[in-house]
């Protein structure tokens, strides 16, 4: 009807537009809790990427060794996503959580709370980080199972959220003892042939292999990890983009930047008694990042005089 406005485009299809861009590598730094997302949002981020690590470590106080459910994952990904659904948000989705009708629902639902892309893994469900030793892989008929389940409820649901194909196949093993970085490229051809969106290449060791992961599978959008002190050179955005990468995600940035700052400030406040001098933003400045005022403007605009 004329005059109508109309819908604002979805995370899942905005972020298909942009990975539609080879001219332009997406950075998506990592968040994983709602302060470093709100952090990352006001610095004008594009996308975030929702870590697993960081899922584990913010809700479970636990290292990442697949002890986070779909439960926690998805609840976490769901308040992410909702901070501003015009920024898409990724996120980890471990391996599915289960067989095929489990690897579904995962998509379905991470599709339904407003999440843009995910990706879906090939290790085993006692899992653990990309960047530790001794992965074990599912074997490639149930990986590729997984993500067939991944891509039918994609399609089923209108085809919006991105679906990504991880493989820990380069510093992994599967049950036939199949490993190494010929096994991860196979494994990525494969996925590309089921119609996933975009690949997840875990592990790469060098910028010669990343050259040629990205030469081996030049019909589908991939995607880079760069941890810090990981098994991954590091390099810039601009750099994986004359590679070839779409899209870099950088899961540990917030808690690299966190941990070392409250651990020296606990040690101020231990020896002097008070917090460190340059800690004083104040409650109305560390909720301000957080809404505060977007907030207040909404009660007042609807009426309500609670925040006068």
């Amino acid at each position: 009807m004329n005059g109508q406005t109309q819908p604002p485009i979805s995370a899942g299809a905005k972020l298909r537009q942009m990975l539609s861009d080879p001219s332009k590598t997406i950075i998506a730094p990592g968040v994983y809790d709602g302060i470093t997302a709100r952090l990352a949002l006001e610095s004008g981020a594009e996308c975030l990427y929702m870590t697993g690590a960081g899922t584990s470590m913010s809700r479970l106080g636990m290292a990442d060794l697949g002890l986070t459910t779909f439960t926690d994952m998805h609840a976490h990904a769901a308040m992410l996503a909702s901070l501003d659904p015009s920024v898409p948000v990724i996120a980890d989705a471990d391996t599915g959580y289960g067989g095929p009708i489990n690897v579904a629902h995962t998509v379905r639902s991470y599709a339904r709370s407003g999440v843009a892309g995910l990706h879906i893994e090939d290790q085993v469900q006692e899992k653990r980080c990309g960047h530790l030793s001794g992965k074990l892989l599912v074997s490639r008929d149930v990986y590729f199972s997984r993500l067939r389940a991944a891509v039918k409820a994609r399609d089923e649901m209108g085809g919006d959220i991105v679906v990504i194909a991880r493989t820990d196949a380069r510093a992994g093993r599967d049950p036939e003892g199949n490993s190494g970085f010929d096994e991860a490229v196979a494994r990525l051809k494969g996925a590309a042939e089921i119609g996933v969106d975009c690949l997840f290449f875990e592990a790469l060791q060098t910028e010669e292999e990343m050259e040629q992961a990205v030469e081996a599978c030049p019909k589908v959008p991939m995607m880079l990890n760069m941890v810090q002190g990981g098994r991954t050179p590091q390099i810039s955005g601009d750099e994986a983009n004359k590679l070839g990468f779409r899209l870099v995600i950088w899961p540990c940035l917030g808690m690299e930047a966190v941990v070392p700052a409250y651990r020296q400030a606990l040690k101020t406040l231990y020896k002097t008694g008070k917090a460190p001098v340059e800690q004083n933003m104040g409650p109305n400045a560390l909720f301000e990042i957080c809404g505060l005022k977007e907030l207040m403007a909404f009660d007042r605009d609807v009426g309500g005089k609670a925040y006068d």
